[in-house]
């Protein structure tokens, strides 16, 4: 029996919706009848994918901004909850995919599986860290949770939810191909700052958001200083594409003329070819590790954020390769550890030949190993697994009915 397959999938940030614009495409080559709608972006609305809601339109950050948008915020959920509960079966998804954005997609996860659609989580929400007591509404409402690091796992397993380690897809991409040369040149396009390919150049990644940029990029450029009095070093600082022109302008306005830093796009780039980084906690740091570049993780939040943090998130260590690691394979300068000087002593070990180095190197090695799930190295992309376990929960559930 012919049936057109529909396929909801929940993508409200930036990474969420990178990562759905990737499923997408996996998703049709298994069901190429499939129709795809629900919360996404517009990359993924080019796929053909019908959005619900937007990414855009939810997406806020910080406790300030939910609050003065949770009319829309609340108007729009409700109009995602009304297409996947639906009285109508013809209409009512077959599946859903979740994509990490906890705050939503737990509370969508039950009003899924009331509404008999069988549920996949992709990208855990950090439980493990701080809010277990939702692991609850996971065992409840989740029918497959599909972890990107290789502890979480064990985590979910331990707590009763059927989980799967399928790997992280930034580890399925190729190493950055541009030349020194090429990145020198392309740099030169964005920033008044011209990088010498002769010399040696170190990473600056303040963070993706322009207030993690403001916390954390002056204490580097204070580090970047004090390097260059030592050496002869260059300076690459990525910006993420998400900042406005505005933003853009607002941050190479902190630049010291005195110090040569260069403005790039290009963050896996730079991690490619910086002799080492000073790296903000976050994704970025996943991307240095895979790359096997050195570096030294820092982080500063506001004091406020800081205390509650320390009351609420129980991890032995705050950068995620570490996690993986199980030990301090990375420097972590967070807080008040994060000084110019401190960056400055665990940073200049990792730019000469040596143990410090080739140890570092040595472990990034490991983790960039650990970060491919085992029966993902036959050719099997995290992503393709991803989708094909979604096509297993979906044909269970056919079956079932």
């Amino acid at each position: 029996m012919s049936q057109t397959t529909k396929i909801f999938i929940s993508a409200g940030e930036a990474s969420g919706e990178h990562y759905g614009t990737l499923l997408i495409p996996a998703l049709r080559r298994l069901a190429p009848d499939a129709e795809f709608f629900g919360l996404g972006g517009q990359r993924m609305e080019a796929l053909g994918f019908r959005r619900v809601v937007r990414a855009e339109d939810v997406a806020v950050m910080g406790i300030t901004e939910v609050i003065l948008h949770m009319p829309r915020i609340y108007r729009e959920y409700r109009r995602l909850k009304a297409a996947v509960t639906t009285e109508n079966r013809a209409e009512r998804p077959d599946v859903a995919v979740l994509i990490d954005f906890p705050d939503v997609n737990l509370s969508l996860a039950k009003h899924l599986k009331r509404a008999g659609v069988p549920v996949v989580y992709f990208v855990s929400p950090q439980l493990w860290a701080w809010k277990k007591y939702r692991i609850r509404e996971v065992q409840r409402y989740v029918d497959r949770m599909l972890v990107i690091f290789p502890f979480e796992e064990s985590f979910y397993r331990e707590r009763r939810v059927q989980a799967s380690f399928v790997g992280h897809p930034l580890a399925d991409l190729a190493l950055p191909t541009v030349s020194r040369e090429e990145f020198a040149r392309e740099c030169a396009h964005d920033s008044s700052k011209h990088l010498d390919p002769s010399r040696q150049w170190i990473g600056l990644l303040p963070g993706s958001r322009l207030k993690e940029v403001r916390l954390n990029l002056p204490e580097m450029l204070r580090a970047a200083s004090l390097l260059q009095s030592q050496g002869d070093y260059e300076f690459v600082l990525p910006l993420a594409p998400t900042l406005t022109a505005e933003q853009r302008a607002e941050v190479k306005a902190m630049l010291p003329a005195a110090t040569k830093v260069a403005v790039t796009n290009d963050a896996r780039a730079t991690l490619r070819h910086a002799r080492a980084s000073m790296v903000a906690s976050g994704t970025a740091t996943v991307e240095a590790a895979l790359i096997g570049n050195p570096f030294v993780v820092v982080y500063r939040v506001s004091p406020v954020s800081y205390a509650v943090a320390k009351r609420v998130v129980d991890v032995p260590h705050v950068a995620m390769v570490n996690l993986i690691a199980g030990r301090r394979a990375v420097p972590e300068l967070i807080q008040g550890d994060f000084t110019a000087e401190n960056v400055v002593s665990h940073l200049q070990p990792l730019l000469d030949e040596g143990p410090a180095r080739e140890g570092m190197i040595a472990s990034l090695r490991e983790i960039s190993g650990m970060l491919k799930a085992e029966d993902n190295q036959g050719g099997e992309s995290a992503i393709d697994r991803t989708a094909r376990i979604t096509m297993e929960v979906l044909n269970q559930s056919r079956e079932e009915s």
